[in-house]
C-alpha cells in the first residue's frame, strides 16, 4: 500500500467512524450546555467527534487535489523506521495508561510528552518543556472544570486538595469558562506551529 492510497483509506474509516460516534452519542443524551450543570452527558464525544468528520473530510479534499506531499507519494506507506516509532509509541502509550493509575493522569501526560518531545522527537527544552507543562494544565482546567469530568489522580490527589483546587473547581463555572478553555487550546497550538517551524530541531 502506498502513503497516498493510505491516506485516503484512513481519511474515510475515520470518517466514517465519526459519523457513528455522533450517532451514538446524541441518543437520548444531551450535546449541549445544562443550565446548572455543565455540558451534556453527549457533548464531549458529540463535539469532538464532529471535529474529526470536519478534518477527515478536509484532508479528503485537499487528497483529491494533490495539495499535500502525502497526496502524491507513491513511497511504500511502512518501512522499517516507521515500525520502530509505530512501536516505540505503543510502548509510550501503554507506560501514559500504567503510570496514570499510580501518579495520576496529569503527571502521566506531562512525563509522557517529555519523553516524546524532547527523546523521541529530538525537539528542543523550551519547547519540551513549555508544552509538558501547559498541556496538563489545559487539559486539567478542561475536563475537571469545564467538563466536570474528573480524571485520575492516583498518588497526586493530595496535591489537588492542598492547592484548594477541589474548591475553586466546583464552587464557580459556567459557559463563559467552558468556552474559555477553547481560545486557550487554539493558542497551544499556535505556538506549537510556530515554533516547530522557526525553531530548528
Amino acid at each position: 500500500m502506498t502513503v497516498r492510497t493510505a491516506e485516503l483509506v484512513m481519511a474515510i474509516a475515520m470518517a466514517l467512524v465519526s459519523i457513528g460516534f455522533m450517532y451514538k452519542s446524541q441518543q437520548g443524551l444531551a450535546i449541549g450546555w445544562l443550565p446548572e450543570k455543565g455540558p451534556g452527558s453527549g457533548a464531549w464525544p458529540f463535539w469532538l467527534s464532529a471535529g474529526m468528520l470536519l478534518s477527515c473530510i478536509w484532508t479528503i479534499v485537499r487528497w483529491f487535489k494533490r495539495t499535500t506531499p502525502q497526496s502524491r507519494s507513491r513511497d511504500p506507506y511502512v518501512g522499517a523506521s516507521e515500525l520502530r516509532i509505530i512501536g516505540i509509541t505503543i510502548l509510550a502509550l501503554f507506560g501514559l495508561l500504567l503510570l496514570s493509575q499510580f501518579i495520576g493522569m496529569y503527571i502521566a501526560i506531562a512525563l509522557f510528552l517529555l519523553f516524546y518531545l524532547r527523546f523521541l522527537g529530538s525537539h528542543g527544552w523550551n519547547l519540551t518543556l513549555t508544552l509538558a507543562l501547559l498541556t496538563p494544565t489545559f487539559l486539567f482546567f478542561f475536563f475537571e472544570w469545564a467538563l466536570r469530568i474528573p480524571l485520575p489522580h492516583g498518588w497526586s490527589e493530595p496535591l489537588f486538595v492542598s492547592l484548594g483546587l477541589y474548591d475553586i473547581i466546583y464552587g464557580r463555572g459556567g459557559p463563559g469558562l467552558w468556552l474559555a478553555v477553547i481560545p486557550v487550546g487554539a493558542a497551544i497550538s499556535i505556538f506549537i506551529n510556530w515554533y516547530t517551524n522557526r525553531v530548528p530541531r
